[in-house]
């Protein structure tokens, strides 16, 4: 005997059932029970966990468990109970009935996704993160989405469920966070003297960090310059300000001390001497006029 039919034999047995003043008084009574158990026990995970979890987090995790108790409710006992067979909807209702169970399962997908990001905490309002390439700041973490907010101020709702399955870049988890520059000088400029004097421009910085410290030195020699790395570590908070500003001041320091930033060229060699003749003046030809 297959799970409906046990439970529409069980709820045969209840008298009245086709009463719609029964069927309304059970299913608010069901409704209310539900609503109260679920109030109690978010009551009580706030006071258990007000200390373990971030407001924000905790506040999303006790909105899941509320209206979740009150779907289960609604899916599990008053659907049943007024004898409504889910998947004869599905069958009856063709393309719609389709599209509602497709949306219910989606929807159910999200909020235990919400949950395990609850539980896992990868990310939380007001970080700096990229999830399926969207970038920006985590504005809202909702019961079923959550919303990022990109760099041009565009909202973004992205599903829980693919926030969960998707790789997450969080970029100020960490305290601090290192950036690079490429600094091509010319072969005819001093290499050593142009890495003392980027390394004096770091020492003055206030948030450059000493521990981890900076990095400057040579890597490659390309074909039109000389590669210095320049790698800088920097609280998390300055360290977007520290990237844009430093490059700058390092340029123009250098360009001060006579080391230029090279710039493509090609040296010609040709196998014989070229005949080369000065064009006369074109004030000389009369073509000015």
């Amino acid at each position: 005997m297959s799970n409906n039919s046990t439970i529409s034999s069980v709820y045969s047995y209840i008298p009245a059932l086709s009463d719609p003043f029964v069927q309304i008084t059970t299913v608010v009574l069901v409704l209310f029970f539900t609503i109260l158990i679920a109030k109690g026990i978010t009551i009580y995970l706030q006071r258990s966990l007000n200390d373990k979890m971030d407001k924000e987090h905790l506040n999303i995790l006790i909105k899941s468990i509320y209206y979740g108790a009150i779907v289960i409710a609604v899916v599990g006992v008053i659907f049943p109970y007024l004898q409504i067979n889910t998947s004869g909807l599905l069958v009856a209702g063709g393309v719609v009935g389709i599209v509602l169970g497709f949306a219910s399962q989606s929807i159910m997908g999200n909020l235990i996704s919400g949950v395990f990001l609850m539980i896992e905490r990868p990310i939380k309002i007001g970080d700096q993160v990229n999830i399926d390439n969207k970038m920006g700041f985590v504005e809202d973490i909702k019961i079923i989405s959550t919303i990022i907010r990109t760099y041009d101020g565009l909202f973004i709702r992205l599903p829980n469920e693919t926030v969960f399955t998707t790789s997450i870049t969080n970029y100020v988890a960490n305290l601090t966070r290192r950036f690079e520059y490429v600094v091509g000088i010319r072969y005819s400029d001093d290499a050593d003297e142009a890495i003392k004097i980027i390394k004096d421009i770091i020492d003055k910085e206030p948030f450059a960090l000493v521990n981890p410290g900076p990095s400057v030195f040579v890597d490659t020699l390309g074909d039109n310059a000389v590669n210095i790395i320049v790698r800088i570590w920097a609280p998390v908070k300055q360290w977007y300000d520290m990237k844009t500003r430093l490059l700058w001041i390092i340029k123009r320091t250098l360009e001060e001390n006579g080391i230029e930033i090279a710039f493509p060229q090609r040296t010609v060699w040709f196998a014989s001497e070229l005949n080369t003749r000065k064009m006369p003046d074109i004030s000389e030809t009369g073509y000015d006029k």
